[in-house]
């Protein structure tokens, strides 16, 4: 049955007063310890009003509060400038180091050329060079292998009144600092992973309010991390080059009422000794002996005479730059759901659900007790002891000291405990605790924290279909469980910066989560990999494992993928700007290696149902749209040589990948598999006369499966919006909402709460139960039911790509997004034989829209024609696909489509 509709639209509107909000500089709120030069400034503009906009702006930065709330501005005052841009760097003096800055946007309205004015917002400068660090690297004298953590501590007198004091601390693995006793901040596993050799990061902390006029007391507490690898897996983080005992720099300012400063930094008058931390790992657990606590040890009267001075170590590199990103915290307690009392040393805690991160324990006991808390993702057959096996395959022990997902708690005897570990996270549902002696456990005596970087909620989703609110939720469980300052592929059993599975669930990312700071924090990581020759490793930090094996185009294409996709999510150019080079540097090699346009290199459709594609197939497709972005890179940066050279190289890439494996008359590449067919239509490859053609039996191939997945970790990434963006929604959303072997939702029919590694739940190998690789259905959600994509001609959501698909099956879907303009929303349900479409655009915006629908369609406002409300809508600028198209300006809309039959 062909369906014709005709559409009428009701206009929901308010007004609104127009004023600038949501102010950031370099993507984050108020942020402390800004190095870059030009920091970026962007905002929103808070108007519901249909068709409003921003004219033009005006923003005035400086050192005065008071004056920048008069509109006088020391540093930078911008004057009016006609934009409806809200992404400005800053254009002023030189900005200085140590040094907040107040900043207003006054925003014009494009609707009554008034102008409104933000509150004020601030950011503070941090270091800015190298040069102005005056502490020095500091450790203690113990070696590399030594097991026990270092404590420090220093003390000293605040003569004067303090006004303000800031904490710079940059650490070789991990920290956690204390003033006076207490500790800073709510961040954990402080600094993010980097490659330690070229590069570190330091956190500023604002510590004002923890100084007293007095005597104080800082406390530093260091942890391995990845700097200090302990233990042995496959990868040999052991042996990597920059491997040393922990280190750590600090220099603390105070500026005082009278305008004078004084820092505090790092030297060998700091004291050092050894605590009750008396192992730590980040792969595989922490032990504490709380026999061995010093109370007081990080505050002014502690008797530090049998502490030792510390020693001076060489930096780990020569370059210290800001930790400029949301960070990881304990974002969520999960109380324990059950527990199972197995024998008198024995106990078994479920969570009810996978999460990466740390459990902590309150017990009562002996002075001496051992509890092991072992932590696992599954359990034995008979449910009474966690098992380790799909997980603990790539660890190596070297002993029996270092228990795999394990932490090891001594009790000392003096009443009630708790224990959380510092400086290590897992990937568990259960937790077995065993001790050396019987203690008295409840339910309420253990609770999860679920652990990541802490980035801000973007996305919504919800639907009529249980199934696919189960997947969306545990795609983000999933996305969340794997990121850590870089997003890694599993939390258990690697923790590894996996490129492939990085950029398959970038979108995922973007639509549902502001992850803008961590993807431009591991693209530096990316350029400090990076060979001379252009070739990047397949785990990104890396110590030198991954040059050899899994990388290639299919995997590491995330050197141009991420910067693209952060351009297109964000409108934000600079993430292209500094990877540029090394996207070209990267292209050129594959180039120069495979000059026919064709290459083998890469792992290709990993883990996949059965089939297998081609590795040359797929990892040309992805060298294509390497180039492709390159090009597109090359021309928004004003390259036009290069836009020229590699516009044609992407030409003579299609070609070859066309004369090799397609076969027009039949309109499909190699055998007709799925991810045969699904990569090249998502990747471009396919000529436009055949995509109807490809599609069709791509659809075909689907159907052909029962509406089940035949594809690997390539394949499940394309399928869906090979599907949809062709004219199969109805196939692709079969194939999503499925709930039987293989499918996502057979996963959650089996009681899964994450994404999992295998599609089989009883395979052998490659059988992580939190794993992100097969993530990207999250944002084909966004992309392919709800419709809502961005505009790479318009990018940042400037103008908004709205094509929904109002598949059988659901009776309702709703999605939101949060872009740089404000909250999208696209929503629909069904009314009898009609569907009621509720869209909002933010003010800013526009939206090109498109109602997929067959036969001619009649839309109305109050009974008359779009066109007679130009002002809200208009036929012109849209390049969507076969429907109704047509383009609406920023406000709240609600669309009646009436589905009768075409006559």
């Amino acid at each position: 049955m062909k369906l014709g509709c005709l559409v009428t639209l009701v206009l929901s509107s308010f007004f609104a007063k127009s004023q600038p909000i949501a102010l950031q500089c370099e993507h984050l709120p108020s942020p402390l310890g800004v190095d870059n030069p030009h920091p970026r400034l962007n905002w929103q503009l808070s108007d519901s009003r249909a068709g409003a906009g921003q004219a033009a702006y005006q923003i005035t930065v400086g050192t005065d509060s008071v004056a920048v709330n008069q509109g006088r501005g020391n540093a930078w005052m911008s004057g009016r400038v006609k934009s409806s841009e809200n992404l400005i760097a800053y254009n002023g003096r030189p900005l200085q180091p140590f040094t907040r800055y107040y900043w207003q946007v006054k925003a014009w309205n494009s609707l009554t050329g008034k102008a409104e004015i933000s509150k004020t917002a601030a950011f503070e400068t941090g270091m800015m060079q190298q040069a102005n660090w005056q502490g020095s690297w500091i450790s203690d004298e113990e070696a590399k292998e030594t097991k026990p953590a270092p404590y420090f501590r220093k003390v000293f007198v605040a003569g004067k009144t303090i006004k303000s004091a800031r904490a710079y601390i940059a650490a070789g693995g991990l920290y956690e600092l204390y003033v006076n006793g207490k500790r800073i901040g709510d961040h954990v596993l402080d600094p993010m992973y980097t490659r330690f050799d070229r590069r570190n990061l330091y956190v500023t902390y604002d510590v004002t309010n923890a100084l007293l006029s007095g005597n104080n007391a800082i406390g530093v507490l260091l942890g391995n991390g990845w700097y200090n690898h302990q233990s042995t897996a496959v990868w040999y983080f052991h042996l990597a080059p920059w491997r040393a005992r922990p280190a750590f720099c600090m220099d603390m300012r105070i500026t005082y009422t009278d305008g004078t400063t004084e820092t505090i930094s790092t030297d060998t008058r700091w004291k050092t000794a050894a605590g009750p931390l008396v192992f730590n790992s980040i792969y595989t657990g922490e032990h504490y002996d709380s026999r061995l606590e010093q109370p007081g040890w990080n505050t002014a009267n502690f008797d530090d005479s049998k502490w030792k001075g510390a020693f001076n170590r060489s930096a780990p590199s020569t370059q210290v730059v800001s930790q400029l990103m949301y960070p990881i915290r304990h974002v969520e307690t999960i109380p324990a759901k059950s527990i199972s009392r197995i024998d008198d040393t024995t106990y078994l805690f479920d969570l009810g659900r996978n999460i990466a991160g740390v459990s902590k324990i309150k017990v009562n006991g002996e002075a001496g007790t051992v509890l092991r808390l072992t932590h696992a993702e599954r359990l034995t057959k008979d449910k009474r002891h966690v098992d380790l096996s799909n997980i603990d395959l790539h660890y190596r022990p070297t002993d029996n000291q270092d228990p795999f997902q394990t932490d090891i708690f001594i009790l000392n005897g003096k009443g009630g405990q708790e224990f959380t570990p510092r400086f290590n996270y897992k990937g568990f549902q259960y937790v077995q605790v065993t001790s050396s002696k019987p203690v008295q456990l409840h339910k309420e005596d253990l609770v999860g924290y679920f652990m990541h970087s802490d980035v801000p909620p973007a996305g919504h989703i919800t639907s009529s279909n249980p199934i696919i609110n189960q997947i969306w939720q545990a795609t983000n469980n999933s996305y969340l469980s794997n990121l850590f300052g870089y997003p890694t592929d599993c939390p258990q059993r690697e923790k590894n910066g996996w490129t492939g599975d990085a950029n398959i669930a970038c979108q995922t990312g973007l639509y549902n989560f502001d992850a803008f700071t961590v993807y431009e924090k591991w693209m530096a990581d990316h350029r400090d990999e990076q060979q001379p020759n252009g070739v990047l490793p397949s785990i990104i930090p890396s110590n030198g494992w991954g040059y050899e094996w899994g990388n290639g185009p299919d995997w590491t294409s995330s050197i141009a993928i991420i910067p693209w996709e952060l351009y297109l999510f964000y409108s934000d150019v600079k993430p292209l700007a500094d990877n540029y080079q090394n996207i070209k540097r990267y292209v050129d090699h594959i180039d120069t290696e495979y000059p026919s346009g064709l290459t083998t290199w890469g792992l290709g459709d990993w883990v996949p149902v059965k089939s297998k594609s081609p590795v040359a197939l797929t990892s040309s497709c992805y060298y294509y749209t390497d180039v492709i972005i390159l090009a597109k890179a090359a021309k928004l940066l004003g390259k036009l040589s290069d836009y020229q050279h590699y516009s044609r190289l992407a030409v003579k890439i299609k070609d070859a990948v066309n004369n090799k494996y397609l076969n027009a008359e039949k309109g499909i590449y190699g055998e007709g598999l799925q991810t045969e067919l699904a990569v090249p239509l998502y990747r471009g490859i396919v000529p436009e006369q055949l995509k109807p053609r490809v599609a069709a039996n791509l659809s075909k191939a689907v159907e052909a499966t029962g509406y089940h997945l035949d594809v690997g970790i390539l394949g499940a990434k394309a399928i869906l919006s090979a599907l949809s963006d062709n004219g199969y929604a109805e196939t692709a959303y079969k194939l999503a909402a499925q709930e039987t072997y293989p499918s996502w939702g057979w996963w959650m029919k089996n009681g899964a709460t994450t994404l999992y590694e295998n599609w089989d739940i009883n395979a052998r190998s490659d059988m992580s139960l939190n794993h992100i690789m097969f993530g990207d259905i999250g944002a084909w959600l966004y992309r392919g039911i709800a419709g809502i994509k961005p505009d790479t001609g318009q990018a940042g959501f400037k103008n908004i790509l709205l094509e929904p698909h109002f598949v059988n099956g659901l009776n309702y879907f709703k999605a939101e997004h949060a872009g740089p303009y404000g909250l999208i929303k696209s929503a629909w349900e069904r009314s009898g034989k009609n569907v009621v479409f509720n869209v909002t655009i933010p003010a800013g915006s526009t939206a090109a829209v498109c109602f997929p629908v067959a036969g001619k369609a009649a839309i109305t406002y109050k009974g008359k024609p779009l066109t007679a409300y130009t002002h809200l809508f208009s036929y012109a600028g849209t390049q969507l696909g076969k429907g109704v198209n047509f383009q609406i300006k920023p406000g709240a809309y609600t669309f009646m489509i009436q589905q009768d039959e075409a006559p």
